[in-house]
C-alpha cells in the first residue's frame, strides 16, 4: 500500500549581520521581515551594537571564530535556502563570510553592503571595503545599495538617475551578478530604483515617496525580504517587487507610530503571512 506521507520544511533564510539594539534594523529586522513573509528566520551574528532611534553609540565586533561557529552550526543541523548578508565591519569578517559561502555552497546570497547608518554613523572599516567587493560581490545573486553606499562604491556622488545607471554598470564590472541600486536618497516625490542584471537587463522600478520620519532600517528589510522571497522559489525579478512592495506596505503601516524620539522602525508586521511548508520528500 502506498504511503502517501510528505516530510516538510520551512524555507529557511540565514542573516548574516550585526545586531540593532534598537530592533529596527540588523538582524532584530531581518527576523521580522522573514517571520512576516512565511519563511524560518536564523542569524550569525557580525557585530552587537548599542543603538536607538537617535543613533549609534557602540560596535562591538564578534571575533571571526564565533562568527564562523555560528554559521556552521545552523548549516549543518538546519539548512540554508537563502542568505541575506548585512554588516560586515572589517575585512576578517568578510573572508570568514565569503568562506563559509564556499564551504557550504550556500546560495541565493542577498549583499546589503551596509556601511552607513540612517543616522550617518559609519559601520565599516575603510579597508574592509575593498575585501567587500573583492570577495562577496561575486558570490551574491545580488547586491543592493542605497546611493550614499553606491557613491561610496564608485567614488563618486550621485545626483540623478543617469548617475544611478552609470554607477550599477560599473558594480558590475566590480563582479556583480547583478544589483539593485537604491535612489530612495535622490530629491523629488517619486523614488527610483534600478535593477541591473548581468546580462543587461534593466528594470526601473517607480513609486510615490511614503513621507514618514520612521525609515530605520530600510536597506535591512528590503534585502532580508529579497532573500525570503528567493527561499520561496521566485524569480529574481519577482523577489525584487515583491520585498518593494512589503516595505512600502510596512512604511505606510508604521508611518503615524510613534518609537523614540528619532528615526523610528518600520511596521514589519502590518500583514504576516502563516509559516510556509515546502515538500521535502515521500516518506516509505
Amino acid at each position: 500500500m502506498r504511503n502517501d506521507t510528505f516530510e516538510f520544511e520551512y524555507p529557511r533564510v540565514l542573516s548574516i549581520a550585526g545586531s540593532d539594539s534598537g530592533g529596527g534594523a540588523g538582524i532584530q529586522a531581518d527576523l521580522k521581515t522573514i517571520a512576516a513573509l512565511g519563511c524560518y528566520g536564523m542569524t550569525a551574528i557580525t557585530a552587537l551594537t548599542a543603538q536607538n532611534t537617535q543613533g549609534v553609540r557602540a560596535i562591538h565586533g564578534v571575533p571571526p571564530d564565533m562568527l564562523r561557529a555560528q554559521i556552521d552550526a545552523v548549516v549543518e543541523d538546519m539548512g540554508v535556502d537563502a542568505v541575506k548578508i548585512g554588516m560586515l565591519h572589517s575585512p576578517e569578517i568578510v573572508l570568514t563570510v565569503a568562506d563559509a559561502i564556499d564551504r557550504h555552497a550556500l546560495k541565493n546570497v542577498v549583499l546589503d553592503p551596509v556601511m552607513v547608518a540612517t543616522s550617518g554613523a559609519v559601520l565599516i572599516d575603510n579597508p574592509a571595503i575593498e575585501v567587500l567587493v573583492r570577495e562577496l560581490f561575486p558570490r551574491a545573486v545580488l547586491v543592493t545599495p542605497n546611493l550614499d553606499e553606491t557613491a561610496l562604491l564608485v567614488g563618486r556622488v550621485l545626483r540623478n538617475a543617469e548617475d544611478m545607471e552609470r554607477a550599477a554598470y560599473e558594480l558590475l564590472v566590480k563582479g556583480a551578478h547583478a544589483v539593485l541600486v537604491k535612489g530612495g536618497h535622490l530629491p523629488g516625490d517619486t523614488v527610483i530604483d534600478l535593477l541591473l542584471t548581468a546580462s543587461g537587463e534593466k528594470h526601473w522600478m517607480r513609486a510615490s515617496r511614503i513621507h514618514s520620519a520612521n525609515t530605520h532600517g530600510t536597506g535591512c528589510t528590503l534585502s532580508s525580504a529579497i532573500a525570503a522571497c528567493l527561499a520561496l522559489d521566485q524569480s529574481l525579478l519577482d523577489a525584487v517587487e515583491t520585498a518593494r512592495a512589503y516595505v512600502r506596505a510596512a512604511l505606510l503601516a508604521g508611518a503615524k507610530v510613534k518609537t523614540g524620539t528619532g528615526s523610528g522602525p518600520l511596521n514589519h508586521g502590518h500583514a504576516p503571512v502563516p509559516m510556509r511548508l515546502q515538500r521535502l520528500k515521500r516518506l516509505r
